[in-house]
């Protein structure tokens, strides 16, 4: 692909997503406006994420849902999403917070030389065009000892979209010291449904 295609391509993601904004939320998973949703979602993330207040970078943010759960736990959060209309209601979303959003892209998000202790990424990397390059230089942007939170999954049967844990497990593994994955999908309280794809979390240390 040359760079003027994947420039055409990456303009007209980001005006897909810019059409979607305004009803993204309307999805139990995205919005977390169920009160038992937003608690499972709460509670995952409490567990994923380090115990002490800390740098997190949620990158493909969206509207900020998650980055609201975690700077509700006490982290600060640095969230980063390519759709500018997704970008300005995350803003909404977490004025008054510890929490700055950018608009960018998610397999290079700017940055500069800031630090974190995890990077938080739900249903993202599966789309990018080079998911290897775009771990490899995350991990650049972890403090040593920090970690990965990835969500992902595969979705659909005729034609399925995504990426298998198993793949997912050996991109990461050249790059981390420690790697854990967790089956999501059979956990209906996270998806507001009962769901039969592959979804999980892998949790990985560097």
């Amino acid at each position: 692909m040359t760079r003027e295609n994947t420039h055409t391509v990456a303009a007209t993601a980001q005006e897909d997503w810019d059409a979607r904004a305004a009803a993204f939320d309307d999805e139990p998973d995205h919005g977390l406006r169920d009160p038992e949703v937003r608690a499972a979602w709460a509670d995952r993330l409490r567990a994923w994420l380090p115990e002490h207040p800390a740098d997190v970078l949620d990158l493909g943010c969206g509207t900020g849902s998650l980055s609201l759960l975690a700077v509700g736990q006490g982290h600060r959060v640095t969230g980063v999403d390519r759709s500018p209309a997704m970008a300005e209601r995350a803003r909404t979303k977490l004025a008054g917070h510890t929490a700055t959003i950018l608009c960018g892209d998610a397999a290079a998000p700017p940055v500069g030389e800031e630090r974190f202790d995890a990077v938080l990424v739900r249903h993202v990397l599966w789309a990018l065009p080079d998911p290897a390059a775009a771990l490899r230089h995350w991990r650049t942007l972890l403090r040593p000892g920090g970690r990965f939170v990835l969500v992902e999954g595969v979705w659909g049967t005729v034609s399925p979209v995504g990426i298998p844990s198993g793949r997912l497990v050996a991109l990461l593994e050249p790059l981390v010291r420690q790697v854990r994955v967790e089956q999501l999908s059979g956990h209906s309280r996270l998806w507001g449904k009962e769901v039969d794809d592959e979804r999980y979390a892998v949790v990985a240390t560097v």
